[in-house]
């Protein structure tokens, strides 16, 4: 049985263990060679989450970000420009790769609260045919959008942008990380979102609780060349059954309780913003991100405020960063929802946050 850490960890849904099932399922799987092709629980991982997504074929990879810069390296060429948001993942926390590793270059447009390029930006991006210019030949799309309060993009902005990349030949990834919270707060099934683009990415390891890995999934020409790049990124695994024993759980179990998060969440923001010096509005918190911030006229700094949640209380809460706004100047606060905070945890992190803001 895994260890169960004794504090209480908001700071994200990566910090999630394995459930017992799991454990058990891991314990017990069949194995194989999953670079031969031979791991018979990674096959059937694979085969699962193409098929929930509406693709043809999957990839078991490391991370989500493996999985996105496999998507990138299988798409384009170098030279190629990749289209995406300005506050994207890919382009803000995934260490360059795509440009570093792949020699695609990147056209960072504006995005609006929701972590939504604008349509017509988008298709103003796009390159004319000429020897001076890279070759638009991808977009890179996220939902939920993380940098965003988690906000669940639409299905119909993902139908216009496959309609606008389609008359203009271009291929379209879906960083899904966290798709399944996205698909949850939107009430549709995943295909709603994912039939609009050529490949998608879903972590097993956030909010679904599983310990380690990615699927991405996508045409079986697509994943034929994907798995390629895998090896030559150094992520092939071997007796890898293991751990997608997890996965085939986290996708068929745990993207059934994600709306469990959700209401975590928005208790939590509701508790928030009843407490004197943080502004938040819970409006906004649609899945199971809590973006808050500290008060102008707050003495408490945002990093003094974390430590006395963690040394006092046993608390882990965030701190974030964005590299396009001004949010944290920084005064900005992240706490997530996930399998393994319940409510009396949430009440408890409202509380500790109302003794140490109030304080004299």
């Amino acid at each position: 049985m895994a260890t169960i850490h004794p504090s209480v960890d908001f700071r994200s849904d990566t910090v999630t263990w394995p459930t017992p099932a799991m454990v058990e399922a891991m314990a017990t799987a069949e194995l194989g060679d999953d670079v031969y092709g031979e791991d018979p629980t990674v096959n059937e991982l694979e085969t699962l989450a193409a098929t929930l997504l509406g693709k043809e074929a999957g990839l078991f990879v490391t991370s989500g970000t493996q999985g996105n810069l496999i998507a990138a390296l299988t798409h384009a060429q170098r030279g190629d420009e990749a289209i995406l948001g300005e506050d994207a993942h890919t382009f803000c926390w995934e260490a360059g790769g795509i440009a570093v590793l792949g020699g695609i270059t990147t056209r960072p447009l504006p995005t609006d609260s929701r972590g939504r390029m604008a349509i017509d930006q988008i298709k103003a991006a796009i390159r004319v045919d000429n020897p001076h210019l890279p070759h638009s030949r991808l977009i890179l799309l996220e939902n939920s959008s993380g940098g965003n309060n988690g906000a669940a993009i639409e299905p119909e902005y993902f139908a216009a942008i496959g309609t606008l990349a389609q008359a203009h030949q271009l291929k379209v990834h879906l960083d899904g990380a966290r798709l399944f919270n996205a698909v949850t707060a939107l009430g549709v099934d995943p295909t709603a979102i994912t039939a609009h683009v050529d490949s998608v990415s879903v972590c097993l390891s956030k909010g679904l609780c599983a310990p380690v890995g990615s699927l991405l999934v996508g045409s079986e020409a697509f994943i034929h060349q994907a798995r390629r790049h895998r090896k030559l990124l150094g992520g092939g695994m071997r007796q890898a059954g293991g751990l997608a024993a997890a996965g085939i759980i986290a996708l068929k179990t745990m993207t059934q309780r994600l709306q469990t998060d959700h209401d975590n969440a928005q208790a939590l923001a509701q508790g928030l913003a009843t407490i004197p010096g943080i502004a938040i509005d819970p409006a906004v918190v649609e899945t199971n991100m809590v973006f808050f911030d500290l008060a102008e006229g707050v003495a408490i700094s945002p990093e003094d405020l974390i430590k006395a949640l963690k040394v006092e209380y046993g608390l882990h809460i965030g701190g974030y960063g964005d590299s396009r706004r001004d949010r944290c100047a920084n005064r900005t606060l992240r706490a997530v929802t996930h399998y393994w905070i319940e409510p009396p945890q949430v009440e408890r992190l409202i509380s500790a946050l109302r003794t140490i803001l109030t304080r004299p």
